[in-house]
């Protein structure tokens, strides 16, 4: 199986090389993943943002010689859990973030796209060297009615020694 990490039959993508140094040593000869790859996994509940405010409800910052893939991510809302049928989050806008840049597709959004709790659906989204990644919540004007008391996040993904700053991953 080949993936935009592995080198098939020996050779290597020019393409791949620009974006997280050249594939072949120090990665798996199956999948293609970098042998120091590292999991990262960011989640919080807290209570939900007043008007005109901001939450952040998961971070997570590379090292600044890694490059990563945001593979997961997951929204609770307090409605959501009691009504499946609350998808929408009238007032609220949620995004994630790379580097305080909204990341697409994911720039804004205002419903539940993956519930927590459920699998959900993968992502797999390159996230640049050192970047911080951030998963947040706006109030931009809920209604009474519409009001969040509860709101949570996580963000899941992976990341790894970007071998362009030279030398080999660490040791596993």
């Amino acid at each position: 199986m080949t993936s935009q990490y592995a080198a098939p039959a020996g050779r290597y993508d020019q393409a791949a090389c620009t974006v997280c140094g050249c594939p072949g040593a120090g990665q798996c000869h199956v999948c293609g993943s970098p042998l120091d790859a590292r999991v990262f996994d960011s989640s919080n509940v807290v209570a939900a943002p007043g008007p005109g405010e901001e939450v952040v409800l998961a971070r997570f910052e590379l090292p600044s010689t890694h490059c990563g893939l945001l593979q997961y991510f997951a929204q609770f809302t307090d409605l959501f859990a009691r009504d499946p049928g609350r998808v929408a989050t009238p007032g609220y806008q949620w995004q994630i973030r790379s580097d305080v840049q909204p990341l697409d597709p994911y720039l804004s959004f205002g419903h539940i796209i993956n519930p927590w709790g459920l699998s959900g659906f993968p992502v797999d989204i390159r996230i640049s060297e050192g970047a911080a990644l951030e998963f947040t919540v706006r109030n931009t004007g809920a209604s009474r009615a519409d009001t969040l008391t509860e709101v949570g996040g996580r963000i899941l993904g992976r990341h790894w020694y970007d071998t362009r700053f030279g030398g080999a991953p660490g040791l596993l």
